[in-house]
């Protein structure tokens, strides 16, 4: 079994990276943000790593309304570029990918409605040069259960991947490569309680992959199904507000057993956010040769930005009220849309969670302007270089870098390595043997 899980793989992200002149990975990062550190620290990881990087964008965050960046696809791309042109990353090793496409922006209106503006956000996608699609159809509209069944949400991802082919020929584009699934995780992290989890069966797998190609094929989008990479499933691995599922193989072999039965596939594993480095390998050598992370590097960021303000209070004595936590703070009370229907409990226990849970629903302000100001006045009132003791003090898991010259003790210097220490375990996993 385990050769042919390692050819599928293999044969799976060859269609992803080609025609990059660069070497087959063992596996690749999905990085899911559209912070600009976040992006900078994953393009000097690649560069490093002489690798190509595949940054997604998810259907909240940009689509052609504008997603809560306020970004288009074409504006996401742009974005992207323009960070990489600063640091001199080759633009042709860049993979765009879309996450989660589908009608989940607008969920809240009628199938029909959500639909049609979900063809409207993939032709946008597929226009601005995107080329990995994650058709994600699986969550029901207003009117429907929360969950559809399989045969609907194939139905629904042949209708998008068809406007994704049309729109690709019309713009001379190359047409993108698909990832499917009926068992999707939810964008951003669970928020019921993860001892619920149940590892997808491998007969649920197999009838994703036939009820698509049926779709598909009745949809008129044959030649898309050539171009279907992968197959999102759950091998137990999630984060919630407070905990994380470490993925077990024992758990999942049943389900790896598939892949045997889908030649050139591979699997894609959503929210594996804060698992070790040992898991995610084993995610790897399992089959899981995509691997998603968003909230974790913003968490990551956070943390760091967090210590920052704690060394400007401890140099400055800087009242608390004014501080970066005490903004962010702000922001989040007076736009509670992004976290109010994640946290509960008591207030004091929704005050943690906005500031400190894992699913990191924090991530959603940082493009206010009020937390860019913010930030930016942080970075200008941070003595460089910054002592090595309260970065000992505040930032522990930097100091040994610091100490030894691998990390400058600037304010952007220490995010940047905060939000490449949460990479570091993927690499690790995906890097060649």
């Amino acid at each position: 079994m385990r050769n042919a899980v390692d050819q599928n793989r293999r044969i799976a992200l060859a269609k992803l990276i080609e025609p990059r002149a660069l070497p087959l990975p063992r596996g690749i990062t999905s990085v899911c943000s559209a912070h600009p550190l976040v992006v900078e620290a994953a393009l000097r990881r690649a560069a490093r790593e002489g690798r190509a990087l595949l940054l997604e964008a998810t259907c909240n965050q940009v689509n052609q309304e504008g997603g809560y960046t306020g970004m288009t696809p074409a504006d996401f791309r742009r974005f992207i570029e323009r960070i990489a042109d600063a640091i001199a990353f080759p633009a042709n090793h860049i993979i765009l990918g879309g996450d989660h496409l589908g009608p989940n922006p607008w969920r809240r209106l009628p199938a029909e409605e959500a639909m049609t503006r979900a063809e409207a956000m993939i032709v946008s996608y597929v226009e601005a040069g995107f080329e990995k699609l994650h058709l994600d159809t699986s969550m029901g509209c207003a009117g429907e259960p929360r969950a559809l069944t399989d045969a609907l949400t194939a139905e629904r991802a042949a209708r998008l991947a068809r406007a994704a082919e049309d729109a690709a020929k019309r713009a001379g584009r190359k047409p993108p490569v698909y990832i499917i699934g009926t068992e999707v995780p939810p964008p951003g992290g669970a928020t019921h309680a993860l001892e619920e989890l149940e590892v997808t069966h491998p007969e649920a797998a197999l009838r994703t992959l036939t009820v698509h190609r049926a779709a598909f094929t009745s949809a008129g989008a044959e030649p898309a199904l050539e171009r279907v990479i992968g197959i999102v499933v759950q091998p137990g691995v999630e984060f919630g507000n407070t905990d994380v599922a470490l993925y077990k193989p024992d758990r999942a072999t049943n389900l790896i057993s598939a892949l045997d039965k889908m030649p050139g596939l591979l699997f894609e594993a959503h929210s594996t956010d804060y698992q070790p480095a040992l898991e995610l390998s084993g995610l790897v050598d399992d089959g899981f040769g995509i691997l998603k992370v968003g909230p974790g590097l913003t968490f990551a960021l956070r943390e760091a930005l967090y210590g920052l303000a704690a060394i400007r209070q401890t140099i400055g004595g800087t009242a608390t009220s004014t501080g970066l936590p005490a903004v962010m703070e702000d922001i989040m009370q007076a736009n509670p849309g992004h976290w109010s229907s994640h946290y509960g409990g008591t207030p004091e226990e929704q005050h943690l969670q906005r500031h400190f849970s894992y699913s990191d629903r924090i991530r959603y302000y940082w493009p206010d302007s009020r937390a860019a100001e913010a930030v930016n006045q942080l970075f200008a009132e941070l003595p460089n270089p910054i002592p090595e003791t309260l970065i000992s003090q505040y930032l522990g898991r930097l100091y040994p870098d610091v100490v030894s010259g691998r990390v400058k003790p600037s304010a952007r210097s220490l995010c940047l390595a905060a939000i490449d220490t949460a990479l570091a375990p993927y690499s690790e996993a995906t890097a060649l043997r």
